[in-house]
């Protein structure tokens, strides 16, 4: 990258720069991670597509909450990062006091969670009806937190109980109510697109004590999307992201640590693909019309 601001983070797939007065330059490389590995091979388009989802859910759902989000146009960015490498894939944002805690919301049953459903009938330890089948609707969608776990570490399923024991009651409630509502709008519109929002993890922090929305939203590394025409209860729907990933590596007889085998060219064009499909089908928008793209 290009950018010449102070370096402040290095993640799995965001890089985060000072960009002063309080404020943050967060890009999205085109980095992939699989099992909590990260691929040698770069996704393309990948970056660009996060962002502008992100930026999409931010607007349409600022009504429910704000972002931090200030602008993702180069213009708007101090000296330093208006670079054509970042054009589209970064976004300059309010700095944020994060929560403790990842705020996730599932609507259907799978991942970890069907996992500890099937071995303890429960979910984040809460009894759950007894005739779930992996990937069914969940009578109504569920807030099932978790902690932050330090970067190679996973992250622990709590209670909501243990949420309040961590941020309080009532920013606990304010932070239940507010994904709720986010992840319920979100998958409304999106099931009228065709896709399926299984579940979702949303990053909420404070802005001079305001909850605000923050890092990305409804995306398909945040969220598992499912194509609802092949969403079948008793399975494992395919989803709008590194699904080709995972499958090509589930098939060698890897261990899932360092280093990563590499990735075929028709695997990596069709990861591509699939976030690509998301974010059209999402937004209704061509991604081509997205800056940087060209």
């Amino acid at each position: 990258m290009s950018v010449t601001l102070p370096h402040i983070y290095s993640g799995k797939v965001r890089d985060i720069y000072d960009a002063g007065d309080d404020r943050l330059l967060m890009v999205t490389s085109d980095r992939i991670s699989a099992f909590d590995v990260v691929m040698a091979e770069p996704i393309a388009h990948k970056g660009r597509v996060l962002t502008a989802t992100s930026a999409f859910w931010f607007e349409q759902l600022a009504d429910v909450a704000p972002s931090h989000l200030i602008s993702t146009d180069l213009a708007d960015f101090p000296v330093g990062a208006r670079e054509p490498d970042v054009e589209g894939r970064s976004m300059l944002v309010r700095r944020a006091r994060m929560l403790p805690v990842e705020c996730i919301v599932r609507g259907y049953i799978t991942g970890s969670a069907w996992k500890e459903y099937r071995d303890h009938g429960t979910m984040h330890g809460t009894r759950m009806p007894s005739d779930l089948q992996e990937s069914s609707q969940l009578p109504e969608p569920v807030f099932t937190p978790s902690t932050k776990a330090p970067d190679g570490e996973h992250d622990i399923n709590i209670s909501f109980s243990e949420s309040v024991d961590l941020i309080g009651a009532e920013l606990a409630e304010r932070a239940r109510d507010v994904s709720l509502e986010l992840y319920t709008r979100g998958a409304e519109w999106a099931a009228e697109r065709g896709i399926i929002i299984a579940d979702t993890k949303f990053e909420l922090g404070l802005v001079d004590d305001e909850l605000v929305v923050a890092d990305e939203m409804l995306t398909p590394d945040s969220s598992r999307f499912w194509p609802a025409d092949q969403w079948q209860p008793g399975t494992t729907p395919p989803s709008f992201d590194k699904q080709p990933v995972r499958d090509h590596l589930d098939g060698l007889d890897w261990d899932k640590t360092p280093p990563p085998p590499a990735l075929p060219a028709d695997v990596v064009a069709a990861t591509s693909a699939r976030y690509v499909e998301a974010y059209e089908r999402i937004t209704g928008r061509r991604f081509a019309d997205w800056p940087g793209t060209s």
